[in-house]
């Protein structure tokens, strides 16, 4: 969200897409720049009020956010007080860079050990100082660049014949170095573009190649559900998603519906996946048909939650038959007793489901 912010000597600067609301805070004894609870990925400290346990050796460590959700881990003193939300320079390379303080006291430790991240092996950079105003307008003007440099980037690799797609630029703070985010469906030699890029900024060049499910993560959109992407809104990580998972729900596997818009199986399709696996466990099985004196049935389909199995004979496929999960497992026993039922229908809670959809549309329709 853009913003303006007065800054120094009535200096206006936009406030850049850094997932933060810009504000101007007044009267206020720690001021910042931004506002916590709208930044994307945020994360709910809710050990706020217990002690700081990832002091350890007189260094305490915080996590500082970048640009897109992009996070670290970075120590600094004791003696240096941080808040959430505030705005640091930290250790970079090379250089220093900018970022937000998201989270700092006991809660930083869990959030090592989820991301999996030990200071030993992976080591920690350090926050120099609270960032000062100069370091704060230098920040903007390298910011505001951003776009401009991914729209001329783009060009150059157009020219050079270059399959890749130019998907985000992210500047360091000290306007030094500039990371540049790319995907592409091959190998890509991008040498000669490392060094059209150097004469035309006059920066150090990184090329860091993503994924499609990132690249939808960088750019946000509106899914299918009408709401925000989540892998934009809330998601810190991504799953395998396989076409087990619709298989498993019982959903057409039909790419263009379980597609996002990456391109991909979308990432919801694991969200209710094992309640549906727990409450599968509990069905009969389904390959076993239901012998009765009037024929055999076979099962089309399942209500997983309302625990109803759909049933039809051979020789009538289109007269369908909902049956409980307790009905089927009794009929079943009976078979194997070598018991016939004389019909499913009296085991049915519902028949014929086709002619009760016609039927409702023609209500409906007559309603109208």
């Amino acid at each position: 969200m853009e913003g303006q912010i007065e800054i120094q000597n009535n200096k206006q600067y936009s406030a850049p897409s850094r997932g933060c609301c810009a504000s101007i805070n007044t009267g206020q004894s720690n001021p910042t720049i931004n506002q916590q609870r709208c930044c994307k990925l945020a994360s709910y400290n809710w050990l706020e009020d217990v002690g700081n346990a990832t002091q350890t050796e007189g260094v305490s460590i915080v996590e500082v956010r970048f640009k897109n959700g992009r996070k670290d881990f970075f120590s600094h003193p004791p003696e240096m007080t941080l808040k959430e939300g505030e705005i640091v320079a930290v250790e970079a390379n090379p250089g220093h860079d900018i970022g937000i303080v998201s989270l700092i006291g006991d809660v930083v430790r869990l959030q090592m050990k989820r991301k999996n991240f030990s200071s030993e092996k992976d080591g920690v950079k350090k926050v120099f100082r609270h960032a000062r105003i100069a370091d704060i307008e230098k920040w903007y003007i390298a910011l505001e660049l951003e776009d401009s440099t991914m729209y001329k980037t783009r060009v150059i690799a157009l020219d050079l014949g270059l399959k890749m797609k130019i998907n985000d630029v992210e500047y360091q703070g000290d306007k030094t170095k500039a990371i540049f985010y790319y995907t592409a469906s091959e190998r890509v030699d991008f040498r000669e573009l490392i060094r059209k890029l150097a004469e035309s900024f006059r920066i150090r060049i990184e090329m860091r190649q993503i994924g499609m499910r990132q690249e939808a993560a960088k750019l946000g959109g509106i899914g299918s559900c009408g709401r925000e992407l989540c892998c934009s809104s809330w998601m810190s990580g991504f799953q395998s998603v396989s076409t087990n998972s619709a298989r498993i729900q019982q959903l057409s596997l039909n790419p263009q519906k379980l597609a996002g818009q990456c391109g991909k199986l979308k990432c919801c399709l694991n969200y209710e996946v094992d309640d549906y696996v727990d409450a599968l466990q509990k069905f009969p099985d389904k390959k076993v048909r239901l012998k009765t004196k009037k024929g055999e049935a076979i099962h089309l389909k399942s209500d997983v939650f309302k625990k109803v199995m759909w049933y039809a004979y051979v020789d009538d496929s289109t007269n369908m038959m909902a049956i409980s999960t307790d009905n089927v497992k009794e009929i079943m026993r009976l078979n194997k007793q070598g018991k016939l039922p004389s019909e499913l229908e009296s085991f049915a809670v519902q028949k014929d489901q086709t002619s009760n959809v016609e039927q409702n549309g023609d209500n409906f329709a007559s309603f109208i």
